[in-house]
């Protein structure tokens, strides 16, 4: 019986495959940190500071494409959630054959930064040149990186997609490699901090106090450019945490520029795109979203 119990307990962890956690930046060379900067730093203090992880998804190798994503988890930039709005969509994005890594990044409202609002720009940034200089042991293209953003989470993923100044300060074979991702999918993203903002995600990245120039600045329909990659956007009409006029206006100004993609507004679903949601209508954004991954090819 013992025995018996034994192998069963084999096979089970042998059907499961372990998320592999990669710590992404060298050594001492993650910017932007009190404590990494002080000279006084003890190194107890530096063992217990937070660093930034993945969390990587594989496919098999039979199946696995050569696309990729960095999922960036929502959180109104004071929390970050990965439940079904991370790791189920990195276990769809599997079925697929695509390989997905779940970021971890810093939040604005940690006490260890130096400047709040570029931190997770940072990560998201070192996370591209991570992925693109590793590619290859993983079996994907250096030139198909997408992300994935949900609610906060897509404001970063617009951000690291429009912002081509490199804040990660690396050095060595780090430095060349771009920080634009090739395409983008979100998910009733905060775009706008303006009229139509998360106040909870505003607040958090750029303070109570934030000037008219800075929130014009962050409000990322105003980044759009004709290099800006490829987005799809999905929204639902009832959401009244993140209005959909911040998908509309992101695609608006992609229209403006000529950037490909597409929108998708759902009546129904609130503030959320679940892998396992049941609504006749809104869960249709799997199949959308599928066939739009197809249309990204190799460059």
């Amino acid at each position: 019986m013992k025995k018996t119990f034994f192998l069963f307990i084999i096979f089970l962890f042998t059907q499961i495959p372990a998320q592999e956690k990669i710590l992404f930046w060298p050594k001492g060379e993650m910017p932007n940190s009190k404590i990494l900067a002080s000279k006084t730093k003890k190194r107890k203090v530096l063992a217990e500071l937070k660093e930034p992880e993945l969390f990587a998804f594989l496919p098999t190798i039979k199946e696995r494409d050569q696309k990729s994503v960095i999922i960036i988890p929502g959180g109104g930039y004071s929390k970050l959630t990965y439940d079904e709005g991370a790791f189920q969509i990195a276990k769809w994005m599997n079925t697929l054959g695509i390989s997905a890594f779940v970021l971890n990044y810093r939040l604005p409202t940690s006490t260890d930064l130096i400047q709040r609002e570029i931190a997770p720009l940072q990560d998201a940034q070192a996370a591209i040149k991570y992925i693109r200089k590793n590619a290859v042991q993983w079996g994907i293209s250096p030139n198909l990186i997408g992300v994935v953003g949900t609610s906060a989470g897509g404001h970063l993923a617009t951000s690291v997609s429009n912002i081509s100044t490199d804040y990660t300060g690396l050095k060595g074979d780090l430095a060349n490699i771009s920080t634009i991702p090739d395409f983008a999918v979100l998910f009733c993203p905060v775009i706008d901090l303006g009229e139509f903002a998360h106040k909870g995600s505003r607040n958090s990245l750029l303070g109570e106090n934030a000037s008219e120039e800075k929130i014009t600045e962050y409000s990322m329909q105003n980044r759009v450019t004709e290099k800006t990659p490829p987005t799809i956007l999905f929204h639902n009409q009832d959401d009244t945490a993140v209005p959909p006029m911040n998908s509309i206006l992101y695609y608006k100004a992609m229209t403006k520029n000529k950037v490909k993609g597409s929108l998708f507004i759902f009546p129904k679903g609130g503030h959320r795109f679940f892998v396992t949601d049941k609504n006749a209508l809104s869960e249709n954004w799997k199949k959308l979203c599928a066939d739009w991954l197809e249309t990204i090819n190799n460059k």
